[in-house]
């Protein structure tokens, strides 16, 4: 495969990966809606870190486990922003 042919699966994979998170952060503005009407904080430690180490389990190649918590991370991190900036908004 030449370079032109990975990057063009790369870009498949982010056109999926788009709708996806597209939809996960759906679900996150409806967890803020929840978390606002029930006084509950938005960081959940407790669930983060048993994503995380479910994430690391379910990587299949050791050289990508890193990036891939990593990236999760992140996602949590900018979810967790999206929901604090939607709670002060709503309020």
């Amino acid at each position: 495969m030449n370079l032109e042919e990975l990057r063009q699966k790369i870009n498949q994979i982010d056109d999926e990966l788009i709708k996806l998170l597209e939809k996960r952060m759906d679900l996150v503005s409806k967890v803020a809606s929840y978390k606002l009407e029930t006084g509950k904080a938005v960081l959940d430690s407790k669930r983060e870190e048993t994503i995380l180490n479910k994430v690391a389990e379910a990587v299949e190649s050791p050289v990508y486990k890193d990036v891939i918590v990593n990236t999760f991370t992140d996602m949590m991190k900018h979810s967790r922003a999206f929901q604090e900036r939607h709670i002060r908004k709503t309020r």
